[in-house]
């Protein structure tokens, strides 16, 4: 006589305290600071629950859990740089450095 056990023990987010707090080990998107708990399920049925001890970070997309304490910090937009930017000499717009002619006017840079 043979028997299958179909389970296992699954994390599962409880509730957000902080949203986009960093980013994710795994894929870099934005992660969350969430409590948690711990799901034990039984032929997919959860059987029983416990609370986590302490708060981890949450990837929405990848469904990774990890601590804080290893996350990066969220990433900032970027801003322009000065060098990345040239202005043309004949109609003194803002022209990025890899062009060779003002896509305004037409002169050469």
């Amino acid at each position: 006589m043979f028997f299958f056990f179909v389970g296992g023990l699954e994390q599962q987010a409880k509730q957000v305290l902080k949203s986009g707090v960093g980013r994710c080990i795994s894929c870099g998107s934005p992660a969350d600071l969430v409590e948690y708990e711990k799901v034990l399920k039984a032929f997919f049925v959860p059987v029983w629950r416990w609370p986590g001890k302490e708060p981890l970070m949450h990837c929405k997309d990848c469904n990774l859990f990890f601590p804080q304490s290893i996350a990066p910090p969220p990433r900032l937009p970027e801003k322009e740089s000065v060098e990345a930017a040239l202005r043309c000499h004949f109609c003194s717009r803002q022209v990025d450095a890899s062009f060779r002619f003002c896509p305004f006017c037409g002169s050469g840079l």
